[in-house]
């Protein structure tokens, strides 16, 4: 049987050209969604590695300055109780901040989030249309 088309008729595709465009949407749009997930992660990386490196140099700097107060404590407190047991002191204290201190770090470790939400939520938005034009 032969189909003419009337004049002024927009022609309709058929079921295969559809397919075929909606198969070659999805692969575009996987595609967008993979390089903008790879996007969010370079971003990440490069915010999490431009806040190691601070706290790196941030660490030798403060090691520094501790070494050198607690010697100057040590001094301070041996004249009171005697230099050994000033450092005994002095070194348990530091031991109990420094235990502090690294819960602090590893908890906010804990917290930093390397997946990329953006691209996880648009795929599943984008499984969602692909859903409801596949129905």
């Amino acid at each position: 049987m032969n189909h003419h088309q009337a004049e002024g008729e927009v022609p309709r595709e058929s079921f295969g050209e559809l397919l075929s465009q909606l198969a070659n949407t999805s692969a575009a749009l996987i595609r967008d969604q993979l390089e903008l997930a790879k996007e969010e992660m370079r971003e990440n990386l490069a915010r999490l590695r431009s806040g190691l490196v601070t706290l790196a140099v941030s660490a030798v700097i403060g090691m520094l300055a501790l070494l050198t107060l607690c010697a100057a404590a040590v001094i301070g407190l041996g004249f009171l109780v005697g230099i050994g047991i000033a450092a005994l002191i002095i070194g348990a204290g530091l031991a109990v901040v420094g235990g502090i201190v690294a819960s602090v770090g590893i908890h906010r470790l804990k917290r930093a989030r390397l997946k990329p939400k953006e691209t996880v939520r648009s795929l599943k938005e984008g499984k969602e249309w692909l859903k409801q034009e596949m129905t």
